[in-house]
């Protein structure tokens, strides 16, 4: 199967982790070799509820003995998805009303994208340096990382960048704006959260010159950072809410909610302003739904909270800079790129699942899934806090 992989399977990078898969189960990743190893990433936040949880499991196995695909998007009426965009608007401030289902947190970048300039009949997309809203050429446009934007271009037209926490630069919102895009807490940017109210400035000005502001929840939602989204920290409310990642228990799903007036847009003139085939797949909406329910009816969501201090009480270390983020979006800081993978990869050899991030190469990332127990915890903090030591030692100087 090794072999099969870097053979028949696509690859993203040259030189991909390659662990080679068995079974997983709650915290937990086996691989064939019958080794476990403490998951602190879940699928890069996608795993919300762990691997393989139970109410998932029973939610997707009864859905798929009922039907799974019959008809695209929006022509059938199917109880998984309507229950799930119900259950989503009784949990949003107003107007958030109206959801969009489709199969990715990039599709739903692209679906807010065009919802903005179709509601305001302009171009300009605004977004923030070193923003990451997914690899889709529309979604590209408005990475705020150049290198990695220039070997596919041309991109969209008129999206420009602004800098994240920088309030002089929203001068640049204008009333030739469609929209400003926003990641809640800037995620491959090494998890920085607004500061100093920031959202509000972004949405004030937003509001004077009749731009829509559009939230990237991708990360932060779904309790990751101990509220269902991460924007009710923020006392804000964005016209364009995107989600995805954690919202479907580890199954590919994204979404975007907007006001009922705004969404009816792409329904008519033209007909079908967005389509897709396995959008609100009753399969996958059905796994959505079990997700929300059991974040609803549990503690886990403010759980998170207390387990963002547990982890940060036991991960002090002289070769931690800074631990940045929020609840369970957190990232270590260490004082260089070569530390940071020397770290991860060490920790995979003592069965401690991290990772990168995309735009911040010192960042250790720590995503674990919401049920993860204090225990388990506890154990994986142990692991790093011995790679750590074990490190510090060829870098006596970091």
């Amino acid at each position: 199967m090794h072999q099969d992989f870097f053979k028949y399977q696509a690859q993203t990078t040259p030189h991909p982790l390659a662990m080679e898969v068995s079974h997983a189960k709650g915290s937990y990743i086996y691989d064939t070799s019958g080794n476990k190893h403490l998951d602190f990433v879940a699928g890069v936040s996608a795993c919300t509820l762990g691997h393989c949880h139970p109410r998932v499991v029973k939610a997707v196995q009864e859905q798929m003995e009922t039907y799974s695909h019959v008809m695209v998007y929006g022509e059938y009426i199917q109880e998984p998805a309507v229950a799930l965009t119900k259950l989503l608007a009784e949990q949003l401030p107003a107007p958030l009303e109206s959801t969009y289902l489709v199969n990715s947190g990039t599709e739903a970048i692209e679906g807010a994208l065009k919802l903005a300039r179709r509601v305001t009949g302009r171009s300009e997309i605004l977004y923030a340096e070193y923003a990451y809203h997914g690899n889709t050429l529309g979604s590209l446009s408005i990475m705020g990382y150049e290198e990695r934007k220039t070997p596919f271009g041309p991109l969209l037209p008129d999206c420009h960048a602004i800098v994240f926490n920088d309030e002089g630069d929203l001068e640049k919102i204008t009333e030739k704006t469609a929209a400003v895009i926003l990641e809640t807490i800037q995620g491959g940017a090494g998890f920085i959260l607004p500061e100093e109210n920031y959202l509000n400035k972004v949405k004030e000005r937003c509001k004077n010159t009749g731009t829509l502001l559009i939230l990237d929840e991708v990360q932060p939602g779904f309790g990751r950072t101990g509220k269902l989204f991460g924007f009710q920290h923020f006392d804000i409310v964005p016209d364009i809410l995107v989600m995805g990642k954690g919202m479907g228990g580890g199954l590919p799903i994204g979404a975007f909610t907007a006001s009922k007036e705004h969404m009816m847009v792409l329904s008519d003139q033209p007909k079908l302003g967005h389509i897709t085939t396995f959008g609100g797949n009753a399969v996958i909406a059905s796994a959505a739904l079990a997700t929300l329910k059991e974040l609803l009816e549990t503690n886990l969501i403010s759980e998170t909270l207390q387990k963002e201090k547990l982890f940060r009480s036991l991960l002090v270390h002289p070769m931690i800079k800074e631990i940045r983020g929020k609840g369970l979006m957190l990232a270590l800081m260490l004082e260089s790129a070569e530390i940071t993978s020397e770290v991860i990869l060490e920790c995979k050899k003592r069965g401690l699942v991290l990772f990168w991030l995309l735009f911040e190469p010192k960042a250790v990332r720590i995503t674990p899934p919401l049920t993860i127990t204090d225990d388990e915890i506890k154990e994986g903090c142990a692991i790093l806090t011995e790679v750590l030591t074990s490190v510090s030692k060829k870098y006596p100087s970091a």
